[in-house]
């Protein structure tokens, strides 16, 4: 139940549980916590124990832990059923990677003065050269939505 507390916060809620209830009211104190964790134990195996017998005898196995979405997929992934491990072993990220980053680097880069940036109707477009200015006097579109 306190598996993360260490030595250090032990000692801490010790001498605080010290301080706040004096030495003399300490062991009434820790008796009355300990009798309602054993209580609420008592309370919630009971509940599972009927939960249990109400679902019926299909589900005599069932362990609240499965509910845990971790622990469910755990559960029914361990056999690998669904072929998990030959898909992972199937691809091969370092491979994509070189492969994309090889497509990527041997694109031809056009001159600025081929014949194909001369064309705007040639759909590549270069990004060496400065857009053009607009007209001073000319004015821009009105865009009703962004206003």
């Amino acid at each position: 139940m306190f598996n993360d507390i260490g030595p250090l916060e032990l000692v801490t809620i010790v001498v605080i549980a010290v301080l706040v209830f004096g030495p003399d009211k300490l062991p009434k104190v820790i008796q009355d916590v300990s009798r309602t964790i054993r209580k609420i134990r008592e309370f919630s195996e009971s509940a599972k124990n009927d939960i249990r017998t109400e679902l019926g005898p299909e589900f005599k196995d069932f362990e609240f832990e499965d509910l845990n979405p971790k622990t469910f997929l755990r559960k029914q992934l361990d056999g690998d059923d669904l072929g998990l491990k030959e898909i992972r072993n199937g691809f091969d990220l370092r491979k994509e990677m070189a492969e994309v980053t090889d497509a990527v680097n041997s694109r031809d880069v056009e001159s600025p003065g081929s014949a194909s940036s001369s064309h705007p109707s040639s759909g590549s477009v270069d990004m060496t050269k400065k857009p053009e200015k607009a007209d001073p006097e000319e004015r821009p579109p009105f865009d009703a939505d962004a206003t």
